[in-house]
């Protein structure tokens, strides 16, 4: 655990004010000017790349122990999956009122936010954890099970015929947390999980880990053949 942050009261103190009524008080209740867009998204970016950042230093280490790859590699990898989901994200939203932020989590959410919390994770075939790696469809499994207790077929192309959930063929009807299948003439040998703006996460290939890619276009772009919709 990181050791607790210590100021200097010498420095606490060359922050305060020494001169409480003067001029200078009254003219700090004058309203604020609002802060530039600009710069309200540049704040929201920092803390957002120092989040990411945090993020990467605490689960790089847990990753190392069962890594085939050097770890600079590993970290670059994770990065850009990082900068990937960032750059996909609107900052400048505003941030929900804390009413609405502590609302329960839908079943899509929750799929969402069990998915996420493996990017980074290496792939291995036939991996069903995170302790071992996972497979395409040992990722998607371990989502929807550990995160709302939804069984699914072990392997991609049976998910694929999976009869109670809803068949969609056009990608432009994707919605969040749908399950997308890919492969090559009629046959699905590959699966994620859409996150929404044209993104998937999946688990590769070997030598590669749990990471985002592009649904719209590039090498999974030609190879979508379908998605299902899973109740939740």
């Amino acid at each position: 655990m990181p050791a607790p942050l210590l100021v200097d009261p010498a420095v606490q103190l060359a922050a305060v004010p020494t001169n409480a009524g003067a001029p200078a008080a009254a003219a700090s209740t004058l309203p604020a000017a609002p802060a530039a867009p600009a710069a309200a998204s540049g704040g929201l970016r920092q803390k957002a790349d120092a989040a990411a950042n945090a993020t990467l230093a605490a689960l790089l280490p847990h990753l190392a122990g069962n890594d085939s790859l050097p770890l600079l590699d590993r970290s670059a990898m994770f990065a850009g999956d990082i900068s990937r989901l960032l750059a996909a994200y609107d900052l400048t939203q505003a941030v929900p009122a804390r009413s609405q932020q502590s609302a329960p989590e839908g079943g899509v959410q929750q799929v969402l936010k069990a998915a996420m919390s493996l990017l980074g994770t290496p792939y291995r075939w036939g991996g069903t954890s995170p302790d071992s790696g996972f497979d395409c469809s040992g990722l998607v499994g371990y989502v929807f099970r550990n995160a709302l207790g939804i069984e699914l077929p072990r392997v991609s192309r049976e998910m694929a015929t999976k009869a109670d959930a809803e068949l969609i063929r056009d990608r432009d009807l994707l919605t969040p947390g749908d399950l997308v299948f890919f492969g090559l003439r009629g046959r699905v040998n590959h699966v994620g999980i859409y996150v929404g703006d044209g993104q998937f996460l999946h688990a590769p290939s070997r030598g590669k880990d749990v990471r985002v890619d592009s649904l719209a276009t590039g090498y999974w772009g030609n190879r979508f053949m379908q998605a299902r919709r899973v109740a939740l």
